[in-house]
């Protein structure tokens, strides 16, 4: 599995990971930093390019800093690839000497387990969204 910059391209590919609109993705690729986890097979056959790579996405994560703390905005993908992806926001954070948090929903069992094997903290109860309790987790790297 590699993980690269999300560019503009993705953003359908994103929009079916997500579960939302293709406009919507390509504007958090403009307006945040995205990650893309995805895993790259080299093409084959007498007359493919031998420099052809077929890559399926299996993940992504959105995130921004401010006031001292790096925000998970959006991530979704396998659970690995999660696990993954999460380490990209940790490596920004213990840079610039930011903690870093992410709220799950209460109900997203996998992205929770995902969150706490990349080694965050439950911290409690997360502000809710369209009637969707979260939980806060946060990282002191």
């Amino acid at each position: 599995m590699e993980v690269r910059d999300a560019v503009e391209a993705d953003a359908e590919t994103l929009a079916a990971v997500a579960d939302a609109p293709a406009d919507v993705m390509r504007n958090l690729i403009h307006d945040r930093t995205v990650r893309v986890a995805e895993h790259r097979r080299a093409g084959g056959g007498p007359n493919v390019d031998a420099e052809a790579v077929d890559a399926e996405v299996l993940g992504f994560v959105s995130f921004d800093a401010r006031e001292g703390t790096v925000h998970v905005t959006q991530f979704g993908g396998s659970r690995e690839a999660c696990e993954l992806l999460l380490g990209e926001p940790v490596r920004f954070a213990r840079k610039e000497g930011m903690d870093v948090e992410v709220l799950v929903g209460t109900d997203e069992e996998e992205m929770r387990a995902a969150t706490e094997a990349a080694g965050f903290a439950e911290e409690g109860d997360g502000p809710t969204f369209d009637g969707s309790r979260t939980v806060r987790y946060r990282m002191a790297p």
